[in-house]
C-alpha cells in the first residue's frame, strides 16, 4: 500500500487473511485484515463501503481494546475513526465526521502515540479543508508537520505538507502553498510512498491553478489521472477530472467543449461514489462555464444544484463564488 499498489490487489488480499483469521478465531490477525481493508476501501473511492468497515472495527475495539496496536503502526480504534472522518467528509456528513475526528485526537492523545496523533490530526484537517474551515485545518496540520519532524515520522511527512500546502494556497498564501506542495511531492518521490500521492498532486495542480500557472497546473492534473487509474484510485480520480474541467475553462482561448466534458465525467464519478462537496463543486464549474458563454438557462440550472448543496451542507466558503456569478447574470 505504502509504494502505490493496486487498491482491489490489496483489499483482496486483505480479505484473504480476514477469511483466514475468522476460521482460526485470530482476533488480531482479523483486526489486521480490517485495517487494510478500510485504507484499500478508502482508496478505491468504496466511500460507503469503508464507512461500514470503520464503524465495524470501531465496535469491535471497545474497552480495553482500544489501547491495544495488535502489532499495527497506527492503533486500529484511531485508524478506524481517522478514514471514517475521511469517508463521511467525501459524502459530506461533516458534523458526525467532526465528532469522530475529535475522538480519534482524545484517543491517540490519550495513548501518547504520536504516530496515531498526526494520523488523528491528518483525517480532521482533512474533513475541515473539504468544508471550507481553513484556519481550523492548518492548525491541526501545522501541529502533524510539527510532530512529524519532532519524530522523524518519515511515512506521514509528504501527506503533512501537501495537505498544508493546500490549505495555504486556498488561504490566499499562494506562494507559500505552492512551495509546500512541491516539497511534499519531493519527499514523494525520494520515500517511494504512494499513499495519498494522487491527491497530492490533484492539490498542487490546484494551487498551480490559484497561481495562475495553467500548463503546470494541467501537468499535475494529467499526472493524477494517470496515478489513481494505475492505482484504482476512483475518487481521486474524480477531483483530477475536475480540475482538468476548471484548468479547461481557464484557458485563453475558452476549451468549452473540453472543459464541459471534464466536468460531466468528474458529474458521473462523483455521483456514483456519492461525493457530495465535490458535485457541489462540479456543478458550480459547470454553472459558471455556463454563464461565460452566455447560457443563461443552463448557467442558473447549474449554479441553483450548487448553491442547494453548498448550503445543504453548510460549505459557506464556496457560496460568494455561486452568489456572485449568478449576480453578474442578472
Amino acid at each position: 500500500m505504502a509504494t502505490g499498489g493496486h487498491a482491489t490487489d490489496v483489499r483482496t488480499f486483505a480479505q484473504r487473511v480476514q477469511d483466514v483469521g475468522e476460521t482460526l478465531g485470530d482476533v488480531p490477525l482479523q483486526v489486521a485484515a480490517q485495517y487494510y481493508l478500510v485504507h484499500s476501501g478508502h482508496l478505491s473511492g468504496d466511500y460507503r463501503g469503508t464507512e461500514h468497515l470503520c464503524r465495524r472495527l470501531m465496535q469491535s475495539l471497545q474497552g480495553e481494546r482500544t489501547r491495544e496496536r495488535f502489532g499495527l503502526a497506527i492503533f486500529p480504534a484511531v485508524l478506524s475513526r481517522a478514514y471514517l472522518v475521511r469517508s463521511l467528509a467525501e459524502q459530506g456528513a461533516f458534523d458526525e465526521a467532526d465528532a469522530h475526528g475529535h475522538e480519534a485526537i482524545r484517543i491517540a492523545e490519550a495513548l501518547d502515540h504520536p504516530f496515531s496523533i498526526v494520523n488523528a490530526c491528518l483525517g480532521l484537517a482533512y474533513l475541515d479543508g473539504v468544508r471550507g474551515e481553513l484556519s481550523q485545518a492548518a492548525r491541526l496540520l501545522e501541529r502533524a508537520v510539527a510532530l512529524c519532524r519532532d519524530w522523524d515520522i518519515t511515512f506521514w511527512t509528504p501527506i503533512g505538507l501537501a495537505s498544508l500546502g493546500h490549505v495555504y494556497a486556498w488561504s490566499g498564501r499562494i506562494r507559500e502553498g505552492v512551495s509546500w506542495l512541491q516539497q511534499a511531492l519531493t519527499a514523494y518521490e525520494s520515500t517511494g510512498f504512494g499513499l495519498f500521492h494522487s491527491l497530492s498532486v490533484v492539490q498542487l495542480g490546484e494551487a498551480y491553478l490559484l497561481a495562475d500557472q495553467v500548463e503546470d497546473a494541467r501537468a499535475c492534473a494529467e499526472r493524477a489521472v494517470r496515478l489513481a487509474r494505475e492505482r484504482g484510485e476512483r475518487g481521486y480520480e474524480t477531483y483530477a477530472l475536475r480540475l482538468l474541467g476548471e484548468i479547461a475553462a481557464h484557458r485563453v482561448p475558452l476549451a468549452t467543449e473540453l472543459a464541459e466534458q471534464y466536468y460531466r465525467q468528474a458529474l458521473t464519478l462523483a455521483d456514483e461514489l456519492g461525493m457530495r462537496p465535490l458535485l457541489a463543486h462540479c456543478h458550480c464549474g459547470l454553472g459558471t462555464l455556463y454563464a461565460r458563454i452566455g447560457q443563461r438557462q443552463q448557467a442558473q440550472a447549474e449554479l441553483s444544484a450548487a448553491m442547494e448543496l453548498y448550503r445543504a451542507m453548510d460549505m459557506t466558503f464556496w457560496l460568494p463564488q455561486v452568489e456572485a456569478t449568478l449576480a453578474q447574470m442578472a
